[in-house]
């Protein structure tokens, strides 16, 4: 893997004008996209942006639509930030926005279409259930085998997910689920090892193998426990890394997702990489993967923000 080209680095200094950093919002992220935010805003003014704040509330009032910015970088976890809508209303202002479009926001935040589109073009991703409250979870799991994981079908850091081990779980996992969305899956566990993909210039960074502690990859691993390892070089042999980025890249660009992301494995014990995720809007926290990836190959943070924001012209 290799870092993205630099050239033009100077040129998107020169022309960015007025960024405007899109954090906060509305959703379960929030918190998250606030400290996101901020690392992106630090990082921009560092590198000689003329960068500002913008803690979205979620509505569209005239703070937001009177702000004169020539561009902004999007910030926004979760829905209304990361699902096309925040997307829609940029492209209807005529101001231009970092990473993926509309459709792909939108796309890669329903994990449902996603694992339909996934399917249509041959990837493996684990079988599924869409499920809810009349489900006969004995069905569900003689299709599924257990353990599974019963997650909400547009949510991220893994809120509303649960890990269900007997049929007595299921109710409750369903109900958890059911508090951040009103779509609901039912998936089959993959018993292996959790691996993640950045993109930056529609290039691939080096792959992170993540171990945890934990059941799963969870919100408490992500964002709060330094127990979390973050793995890299991965382990992986050259050929797996290289045959691991091409599939990122081509199921990225199945879900038309552009500029910047991160796709999520889990390598099972067949050896077989199973596409888990996509985010169009990776964190950037000092606890976040896309940083991380960036600096292995060799990027400072200055260079990962100019380099995402290239992607807004």
């Amino acid at each position: 893997m290799t870092a993205p080209p630099r050239i033009g680095l100077d040129e998107v200094i020169e022309k960015s004008g007025r960024v405007g950093v899109l954090m906060g919002g509305a959703s379960a992220e929030r918190e998250i996209s606030l400290k996101s935010g901020q690392e992106i805003l630090q990082g921009l003014l560092s590198a000689g942006i003329d960068a500002h704040a913008v803690d979205w509330s979620g509505a569209l009032g005239h703070d937001f639509i009177d702000n004169a910015f020539d561009r902004y970088f999007i910030a926004l976890h979760g829905r209304g930030g990361e699902d096309g809508q925040i997307q829609a209303v940029l492209e209807l202002m005529g101001v231009p926005y970092t990473g993926t479009r509309v459709l792909g926001c939108s796309l890669a935040m329903d994990k449902i279409r996603a694992k339909l589109i996934l399917l249509g073009a041959g990837m493996l991703t684990p079988p599924f259930e869409v499920i809810d409250a009349e489900s006969d979870a004995g069905a569900v799991i003689e299709k599924l085998g257990l353990p599974l994981i019963i997650k909400p079908a547009r949510e991220g850091s893994s809120f509303g997910i649960t890990k269900v081990e007997s049929d007595i779980e299921f109710d409750e996992a369903f109900g958890n689920a059911r508090k951040f969305d009103d779509a609901v899956l039912a998936e089959r566990w993959i018993e292996g090892r959790d691996y993640t993909l950045s993109i930056v210039s529609d290039a691939a960074l080096p792959i992170i193998r993540v171990e945890t502690p934990h059941e799963f990859y969870d919100y408490a691993a992500k964002y709060i426990d330094d127990t979390t390892q973050y793995i890299c070089p991965c382990g992986l042999s050259p050929d797996e890394e290289r045959n691991t980025a091409e599939l990122a890249l081509a199921a990225f660009a199945a879900l038309d997702g552009r500029g910047w992301g991160r796709v999520d494995f889990m390598r099972g014990e067949d050896s077989r990489m199973w596409l888990i995720e996509f985010n169009t809007v990776p964190g950037m926290t000092d606890h976040s993967l896309v940083p991380m990836a960036a600096r292995q190959a060799g990027l400072s943070f200055e260079e990962l923000v100019l380099s995402i924001l290239a992607s807004s012209f």
